[in-house]
């Protein structure tokens, strides 16, 4: 089964934090966010990865390289991104035969791809309690008899998860005429397909699409959540390790350090003194955690520091982050609504009660900052000493 995964976008919705990489490669856990998709058609039985992509390609590139996980990788490039069938297309050159297509900015649970790839054409379908904003199949006895994009009048409660297993056919289907939005759409390929062919529909175990950042926490809620506790670096005696807490070797936890799992502290990583981090947190490469910080499900990428002092909750910090010393993060609204966050402009609640703050690569604070709940500080975007930060800083 050739894997074809689309990872060409530019990740708009996610700025500040794709300025300088594509979104598939963001942190999930130990891996890029695109490498859970790829481990999932692996161990389906991917015979071939074809990786499409364009944005900060050489991202991609420099981590997968020619072979991944002993299965070979090719790659298609999508110069303009004109919507899914688009991408497929840039990929067609190198489909024989039946072939799947997965979002590489989407994570799926392994055992549900393995059941997508057992035959096809197939697509994966998820259950949600409101379809409205997806696009929902009509199922009749497990067979697809159609996919209405955000339907007033949902024919299931099963939407499109991107996933697909399809004939050798579509490969020349996928010249398809724009849609509405202005893309090329590879349901408009589908809707051929299921008029053609009889397509299964598999359920969905464990799905979630990682468009804005607190989903990239939410991603990273899940898969810290099925950690198992591994201890291969230096801990000190004194530290306090509970639950599934995992420190890579060349990490370092000091004296006085607490950490409630699920906590990943990943190579280079330096925790402490005195320290606390708890609650899903992921701990980069050679992230700095200070003495008397407190740290709480959030996600720290690489080389980012909170040296002294600080308490940051709920929040995704880019690489390279400087806090300064005393730096406080609210996470949490007087009035108890969900956060609000800009995303392209405009003000998008999370639906979360507890969000922090998206801090982009290079961004630094001076000592005593305070940052509002859903603030946004733009890659290398300075803060004076002392200062309250109530709206979005470039």
């Amino acid at each position: 089964m050739q894997t074809v995964i689309l990872a060409a976008g530019q990740g708009t919705r996610m700025r500040p934090l794709t300025d300088r990489r594509p979104k598939p490669m963001l942190p999930v856990a130990d891996r890029p966010l695109m490498a859970h998709t790829a481990d999932a058609a692996v161990e389906a039985g991917a015979t071939e990865l074809l990786l499409v992509v364009g944005y900060e390609a050489d991202a991609v590139r420099g981590y997968f390289g020619d072979e991944y996980r002993n299965t070979p990788v090719r790659y298609a490039v999508q110069a303009e991104q004109r919507g899914t069938a688009h991408a497929v297309r840039a990929a067609r050159e190198y489909i024989e035969g039946a072939f799947a297509v997965l979002n590489g900015d989407d994570i799926y649970d392994p055992d549900s791809v393995t059941r997508l790839f057992e035959g096809g054409p197939a697509v994966g379908t998820y259950e949600v309690e409101n379809p409205r904003p997806y696009g929902v199949f009509d199922i009749a006895d497990g067979v697809v008899e159609g996919i209405v994009e955000k339907p007033a009048d949902p024919p299931s409660n099963r939407v499109n998860v991107g996933a697909y297993v399809l004939p050798a056919e579509a490969r020349g289907w996928l010249d398809v005429e724009e849609s509405e939005r202005g893309e090329e759409e590879i349901t408009d390929v589908l809707a051929r397909v299921v008029d053609e062919r009889s397509v299964r529909a598999v359920g969905v175990d464990r799905w979630m699409g990682v468009g804005r950042p607190w989903e990239l926490l939410e991603a990273n809620e899940w898969q810290l959540g099925d950690l198992d506790r591994g201890i291969r670096g230096e801990v000190a005696p004194t530290a306090d390790l509970r639950g599934d807490v995992v420190v890579e070797e060349g990490a370092t936890v000091e004296p006085g350090v607490v950490v409630e799992g699920p906590v990943l502290v990943r190579a280079g990583a330096h925790v402490g003194p005195n320290a606390y981090v708890r609650g899903h947190t992921l701990l980069g490469e050679g992230v700095r955690v200070g003495n008397a910080v407190e740290v709480k499900n959030s996600v720290l990428m690489t080389g980012a520091a909170v040296p002294h002092l600080s308490y940051v909750g709920d929040s995704v910090i880019g690489r390279e982050v400087n806090l300064g010393a005393g730096t406080t993060v609210a996470n949490l609204r007087h009035d108890d609504e969900a956060v609000r966050v800009t995303v392209k402009g405009d003000r998008v609640s999370t639906g979360r009660r507890k969000f922090g703050v998206v801090v982009g690569d290079g961004a630094k604070t001076g000592v005593e900052t305070t940052l509002n709940a859903g603030v946004t500080l733009s890659t290398e975007a300075r803060v004076e000493p002392n200062a309250t930060v109530t709206r979005d800083r470039e």
